[in-house]
């Protein structure tokens, strides 16, 4: 499998239009993407849904148009949504193939996996499918990502010791997260043997744009650390963890992220207990927890930009400037029903309706 540790996740690329997630600015994501390979590092990370759906075809044209196909390392997901029959994940999977070009795929994750996700798997039997496509050759490693307990967790590894890897969300704020369970869901994976891919490791860019004095504790100890460096840095200095994804937006995160990954050694327990104590100022500060992934967004009957809403409020809350009534972004915080679709879809478990509720209480005073 991947020998470097960084992965490049392409669901965050730069736009030309702000306004328009499909908008990609592609001469700077090819710039990226040749800075990466130039560097050492080969594994790519997209999905079906990563940028409005066109993730896949920038793959195509940024990267396997461009770069021999045996120089990098190519992982794309299966996520439930998108099968309403058992013969869509072969649709699925056929259109990913033409979709990015890349003849097969090194990896092959069934996407999002919880309890009610892993009961439709198991119904469309795609474990078993997804084995027939490394039998075959189309697909090299097997495995799935995760967003539910410990528990859950172990009773799909017993269940199905052929996958060979597990893709979880592992930073140091979810570290003892009951709702996330990071650390839980982590030893897990390793009790069953099983390599483990990180994601979100800046959640979402919220450790990447910390409160003021969170920054100081970590600057006072490394000024030379970004603070988004200090979060890739603790999961990849974890004992079996093979690749921590970073949604790279622009050059200079490139810059950074393969900078210090050539040589990343474990944290200290110094600078863990750094980490912990901006857990603590992050946590005191009550800022909301959003990655902004977007899963809530495409079913939300009243439209609202919930992860631009909870970014607006954090922004106001880290600066901890006056709130001014309806800035861009959390103006339609006030028009939620409370229908809950948004919870069912959430990965980080929240509680949207009244986190909304909170946004609209700060901005409509």
């Amino acid at each position: 499998m991947n020998e470097k540790k960084l992965g490049f996740g392409l669901m965050r690329l730069p736009l030309t239009d702000p306004e328009d997630n499909t908008a990609i600015d592609m001469v700077q994501t090819q710039d990226m993407i040749d800075t990466f390979i130039q560097r050492g590092f080969t594994y790519f990370d997209t999905a079906w849904m990563y940028h409005s759906y066109t993730s896949e075809q920038v793959v195509k044209e940024a990267l396997v148009a461009r770069h021999p196909r045996d120089s990098f390392t190519l992982a794309t997901k299966l996520h439930r949504v998108y099968m309403k029959e058992k013969g869509d994940r072969e649709r699925v999977f056929q259109e990913q193939l033409e979709r990015t070009g890349a003849g097969y795929f090194d990896y092959y994750l069934l996407h999002s996996l919880t309890k009610e996700y892993f009961a439709l798997f198991e119904e469309y039997d795609c474990f078993n499918w997804l084995v027939e496509k490394k039998q075959q050759g189309l697909v090299k490693h097997i495995g799935f990502s995760f967003h539910d307990n410990a528990e859950m967790l172990d009773k799909i590894l017993t269940a199905h010791p052929e996958m060979e890897f597990v893709q979880l969300q592992i930073n140091y704020l979810d570290w003892d997260s009951p709702d996330v369970q990071s650390r839980l869901c982590y030893e897990t994976a390793r009790r069953h043997g099983k390599a483990v891919i990180v994601m979100e490791p800046v959640k979402g860019g919220m450790l990447a744009n910390l409160p003021p004095a969170a920054e100081a504790v970590l600057k006072a100890m490394h000024p030379d650390w970004s603070p988004a460096s200090w979060a890739v840095r603790f999961a990849a200095g974890l004992p079996g963890v093979m690749t921590v994804l970073s949604g790279m937006s622009n050059r200079q995160q490139v810059l950074d992220n393969t900078g210090y990954m050539t040589d990343c050694p474990p944290l200290t327990e110094q600078e863990l207990a750094a980490l912990r104590q901006v857990v603590d100022i992050i946590h005191a500060g009550g800022t909301i927890p959003c990655t902004g992934c977007a899963y809530c967004v495409d079913g939300c009957p009243m439209n609202i930009p919930i992860p631009q809403c909870f970014a607006t409020y954090n922004t106001a809350t880290r600066q901890e400037e006056e709130a001014e009534a309806h800035p861009a972004g959390a103006e339609k915080a006030s028009d939620c029903i409370a229908c809950g679709q948004c919870v069912e879809v959430c990965p980080q478990h929240l509680a949207i309706p009244q986190l909304l509720e909170r946004v609209a209480a700060k901005f409509d005073r």
